[in-house]
């Protein structure tokens, strides 16, 4: 099996890292030491810590656009869509040991000053609100009533999330799938 190149492997080492312990909690050299590189080559391939974490949260959110893309694409009606991507997310909870959301989880160390960072949570945070509006359309004829239950759910979504993680049980997320199910079929 070929060898992970350098950038390769410094992201997905920074990613693990940044994932496990937090953003803020992770520097550069550990990073490098990690990834098995040079010092030059971390800076060949990102000008910064920040230009790495912006890499890493660029790969995860095009991961899970392409997880949401194929779940709108599925066969199966809104109720089943939702339920699904309610279901992962007890699932990565739990496979993840209630570790979180990496964008609210960075989120919470990132300042003002971090645009980069702060860009990609605010970009990935509206694209999960516009999957859930568009399941919420499949459902509901009228568009500004699937914006509204699509809005409801997100963050039903995402407090179930958070609330997950702090408590380290699921029941945050069974009670908020439960909640978005009955917002889809009113």
């Amino acid at each position: 099996m070929r060898q992970a190149n350098a950038k390769d492997r410094i992201l997905q080492t920074a990613g693990q890292l940044f994932f496990q312990r937090g953003y803020s909690e992770v520097g550069i050299n550990e990073i490098i030491e990690r990834a098995e590189t040079a010092k030059a080559s971390f800076y060949q391939h990102f000008s910064s810590k920040e230009a790495l974490c912006e890499a890493w949260l660029a790969a995860v959110h095009d991961r899970s656009e392409d997880q949401r893309a194929a779940l709108l694409a599925a066969a199966s009606n809104p109720t089943a869509k939702l339920e699904c991507y309610f279901d992962e997310l007890a699932a990565f909870m739990i496979n993840s040991q209630f570790r979180g959301c990496p964008y609210s989880n960075t989120g919470a160390v990132s300042d003002a000053t971090c645009t980069g960072i702060v860009a990609q949570i605010q970009g990935h945070k509206d694209s999960l609100r516009r999957f859930f509006r568009e399941i919420c359309s499949l459902q509901l004829d009228e568009s500004s009533r699937a914006e509204e239950i699509g809005d409801r759910i997100f963050l039903l979504y995402s407090g179930a999330t958070t609330e997950c993680q702090n408590l380290r049980t699921i029941w945050p997320v069974e009670v908020a799938r439960k909640a978005a199910l009955e917002l889809l079929s009113r």
